[in-house]
């Protein structure tokens, strides 16, 4: 067929698709159905008109309906909301049997407490402590039975009791890995006390009072922990009874509903923190009704979204309800990096390459990283002995800000951060080095000659991060979680990217805000799945404000371990306990930036696949040639 022919045969094909291409409108039957007709025609134009314009204008179309075919993915915000109307929502009616174990297991030992309590006055001493019940005492005879509330100024207060509240829950729901039994803990530690607590103003005549004022924020924070315990009984329940699965894939998928329902919880914790602190801070002020209202309308947000609405989207999607075998993780030693990932795609690839490569990571790290790290150690240890002396309420917090200079006592703790970012920086740049050379196996040599051509601009493109990170205070860092996705992709941005520096500046952060929503999903999940392999070996929330933490864990029996023994020989003997701390904490970090570098690279590159196509161009630079292997549709022809 003559080109002409060809051209005039087509073009008014060619001519609707192109206007439902540029003005994203049309079904997607009729796109699909264009499409295809479309690369049968650039098929054809690469066979035989090669060398002429209309194959590159088919190509040219044929690369359009790759943005238009995932626009859709451009609405992180639209993303999100639909992981709260429907996922959540699924996941919550699937565990909905052990949320209601949770919340009868629950009243039941509220009910003991406050029965205790009635027939045993003493009982709340035991449950409460001395201190809190003279104090409380104290507050009934001044005529302010909730006085405890106003201990502290609001702000201050807010932030106190959000962390706390959030520490509570999810330790509640990770303790359930170990076969449920860690949830049943914290369950009747909290139920005893609430029921003990509400005894003891009913024994006063304060109960009315006492509820008013107390349910203003637990009807948040109370329905929270008992919906933590369900997520940790569901956790619990996938290692003890896997039914048909094997027991890796259930605790998989009892994992991943765990968290999803802990996720969904977050927001409710957070709300719980502001009403303890600006209304429940002033219950005194507020009439009986206003009390009332706030506590009805809490109670009736938690039965829609937990209780009712659940059971609507279920009835709405029963195809949600099926569940399928976990498929068999194959685990290769390259990865596309031309390729759009879809959410569970990214963490799915970001863990498999974690795995592949992390020992080369390590290898090569040992001899470019490690004696700037015990440098900077040693020295920070030295200038700063007497820190090393003392036993602290957040002792990773403590042992972290010493190490890294984060707290800023001297000029040198600018040169120790400073040195922390250049390590973080070059263990970047080992990921992102084979990220871009998969095929090649990391060397130190390849390494150290790919080093100094981008280790200050990536240091630039991180420098956003570094700041949050080491001089932002760990209390504020929730607002840290919130800000980093803006700055996510830069490092990413300039190390993987082609454009000029500013250029990959600016692309970082504008790739960054317009996929905000993921971002700061993928950091959350993140975060999570970190603090629970981190729990059983060092506690993220350990804490003492006596000698010893409240709830030790292994790195605590370790460190008290060493203190004991080291008692014998040196009167300082904090020091080699805090020093074992260190580098429990230490390893712990330069194992998790690896894992943050490489969901950083996939989700950057899944953003360029996005927006440039990579792959579909390649793809189209040998679409339709013949091969001597393999027939294509003109041999039929």
């Amino acid at each position: 067929m003559k080109e002409t022919s060809f051209i005039e045969q087509n073009k008014e094909k060619w001519l609707r698709f192109q206007k439902l291409s540029d003005n994203n409108t049309g079904s997607p039957e009729e796109i699909a159905d264009l499409y295809a007709d479309i690369t049968n025609d650039l098929s054809y134009a690469q066979t035989f008109y090669d060398k002429r314009t209309v194959r590159v204008y088919l190509n040219q179309l044929a690369q359009s309906v790759h943005n238009l075919v995932h626009k859709q993915r451009k609405d992180s915000w639209k993303k999100i909301f639909t992981i709260w109307r429907v996922s959540l929502p699924i996941e919550i009616y699937k565990s909905r049997r052990n949320l209601t174990f949770a919340l009868f297991i629950f009243l039941f030992w509220v009910f003991i407490g406050a029965i205790s309590t009635i027939y045993e006055p003493n009982f709340l001493r035991y449950v409460l402590g001395d201190s809190y019940v003279e104090m409380t005492l104290e507050n009934i005879r001044k005529g302010d039975p909730l006085g405890v509330y106003h201990s502290s100024t609001q702000i201050s207060m807010f932030l106190e009791i959000t962390l706390n509240n959030i520490k509570v829950a999810f330790l509640t729901f990770i303790f359930g890995f170990f076969f449920t039994i860690g949830t049943h803990i914290f369950i009747f530690n909290n139920a005893l006390m609430l029921g003990a607590f509400q005894s003891f103003f009913y024994t006063k005549g304060l109960l009315l009072t006492s509820f008013l004022g107390i349910w203003i924020h637990g009807a948040f924070e109370i329905s929270a922990i008992v919906l933590a315990a369900g997520a940790g009984i569901t956790l619990g329940n996938g290692m003890l009874f896997p039914g048909s699965y094997t027991r890796l894939q259930s605790l998989q998928l009892a994992s991943r509903r765990g968290l999803k329902i802990m996720m969904a919880l977050v927001p409710f914790l957070i709300v719980a923190g502001f009403l303890e602190s600006f209304v429940t801070h002033n219950y005194q002020l507020l009439p009986d009704w206003s009390k009332w209202t706030i506590i009805l309308f809490s109670f009736a947000i938690i039965c829609f979204y937990f209780i009712i609405y659940p059971i609507i989207v279920a009835r709405k999607h029963p195809d949600l309800l099926d569940e399928k075998d976990p498929p068999v993780r194959i685990y290769k030693n390259t990865f596309d990096i031309h390729k759009i990932r879809k959410f569970n795609v990214l963490f799915q690839d970001t863990f498999a390459f974690y795995r592949v490569h992390i020992l080369a990571f390590v290898r090569v790290n040992l001899v470019l990283t490690l004696p700037l790290i015990a440098a900077v150690v040693f020295f920070q240890d030295y200038t700063r002995y007497n820190d090393l002396t003392h036993q602290y309420e957040y002792d990773w917090v403590s042992q972290i800000s010493l190490i890294m200079g984060i707290t800023v006592k001297s000029a040198w703790d600018f040169l120790a951060t400073f040195c922390w970012s250049l390590v973080f920086c070059i263990w970047a740049l080992t990921v992102f080095y084979q990220v871009m050379h998969q095929d090649e196996k990391l060397t130190l040599r390849a390494l150290i000659s790919f080093l100094p051509k981008k280790l200050i601009p990536a240091w630039f493109g991180f420098i956003a991060l570094f700041l949050m990170v080491f001089y932002v205070p760990w209390y504020w860092m929730l607002l840290v979680v919130f800000l980093a996705p803006f700055f996510w992709l830069q490092g990413a941005s300039i190390v993987l990217g082609d454009e000029s520096f500013s250029k990959k500046l600016r692309n970082g952060f504008s790739y960054g805000s317009k996929h905000y929503g993921t971002i700061l999903l993928s950091i959350v999940v993140l975060c999570l799945v970190l603090f629970l392999f981190a729990q059983p070996i060092a506690l993220v929330f350990s804490s003492g404000t006596s000698r010893e933490p409240e709830f030790p864990d292994l790195l605590d029996k370790i460190a008290s371990f060493t203190k004991n023994i080291a008692r014998f020989y040196i009167s300082d003997f904090m020091v080699p306990a805090n020093i074992v701390r260190q580098l429990f904490y230490v390893i712990f970090m330069l194992f998790t930036i690896p894992l943050f570098i490489i969901a950083m690279s996939f989700h950057y590159l899944s953003v360029c696949e996005l927006k440039e196509s990579t792959s579909l161009k390649k793809q189209l630079e040998t679409f339709g040639k013949r091969k001597r292997n393999q027939e294509t549709q003109v041999d039929f022809e």
